[in-house]
Parts: C-alpha cells; structure tokens; sequence
C-alpha cells in the first residue's frame, strides 16, 4: 500500500457530543479526507468522533493511521479495523507522532483533550516550529467562544496580533474541505 501525498491530523473529542449536527460532520470530514485521496492520523480510538472520522474515512477508502496512548487502549477500544496503528507511553508522545505524521491539523468539537492538542499545535506554529494550516470546524458556532478567548489574549497583550491568523474558523465541511485544498495543493 503507498503511502498518500498528504495526510490530515484531526483531532476531535472520543465522546459523541450533545449535538447530532457534531457526529454528522464528523462523519462528513471522514468521507472528505477520503474524497481527496488523503491520509487520516487520528487518535486511533473507535469512540466519539474520533470512531465517526475513521471509520467514515476507511469506509470511504482513505488510509488511515491511529496513534494512542497505552493508558488508553482499555478505554477508547482501537480496532484493528481501522488500519495501522502505533501504540505511545504517553499522551504527548501521541500528539507529536500525530502531528510528525500529517501536512495539516484539523480540530472538531471535543473536550479538554481536544483544547490541549489545539493549544499544542498553535504554540508550536506561534514560536516557529511549523507552518502547518490548523483549522478548527466550527460546527453550530462551537469553538466562537476560543476564537473569542484568543481575541481577548490578543487585546490584553499576552499574544501578538498574528496569533489569530495561526489558526482558522470554518463554519462546514465544504469550508473545511476548500481551506485544506488550498493548504495542500
């Protein structure tokens, strides 16, 4: 099997959610990734939206690779069905195979994990590491109050104005699905 030409990180909550609106574009971003002949790197969990991606994204015909912790095995439950897997000690070892691995980040709805894998990402981009397109679904206006919070970070002066322009809002999949295009020609 050859390897994509690009691969998309995304990163997502292993809970479903309080919205159907979040299961369903989870399961549209799967398709899409697959659609454009990418590579999915997720969390390799078959819960939450993490599950919907993958197996959307596998069903679709895209290759998918899982990385997860091994305190997690137990509780997201991989599924060797969703293609090749790597198993890490710990919880950063799986964001920084995650992100070594794709051509750009995508964020869904999730949790606390969700927020610190952004967090993640976007200090690594504001203190030069990478120039990777990170891109936030904003699923029902779901992430507005982060925009909002880094916009308050800006006007306090904790974060320079170019922050902002380190990450994107979109509002749906087609928005998605052309940001990325255009990040990964």
């Amino acid at each position: 099997m050859t390897r994509p030409s690009r691969a998309v990180c995304v990163f997502c909550g292993s809970r479903n959610g309080a919205r159907d609106a979040y299961r369903e574009n989870a399961a549209a971003v799967g398709a899409m990734i697959a659609r454009n002949g990418w590579r999915l790197v997720f969390g390799a969990g078959d819960v939450g939206l993490m599950g919907e991606v993958a197996r959307a994204a596998q069903a679709a015909g895209a290759q998918t690779f899982g990385v997860i912790p091994a305190h997690l095995v137990g509780k997201e439950r991989p599924s060797v069905s969703l293609g090749t897997q790597v198993v890490t000690e710990t919880m950063h070892e799986r964001k920084k195979v995650m992100f070594m691995n794709s051509d750009a980040i995508v964020v869904l709805p999730g949790g606390a994990g969700s927020l610190d894998e952004f967090f993640e990402v976007l200090t690594w981009r504001q203190l030069g590491l990478h120039d990777k397109p990170i891109l936030l679904l904003n699923t029902n206006g779901y992430w507005d109050p982060l925009g909002a919070l880094i916009d308050n970070v800006i006007a306090e002066e904790f974060a320079a104005a170019s922050l902002r322009d380190y990450f994107v809002l979109v509002d749906d999949v087609a928005g998605l699905e052309a940001s990325l295009r255009a990040a990964l020609p």
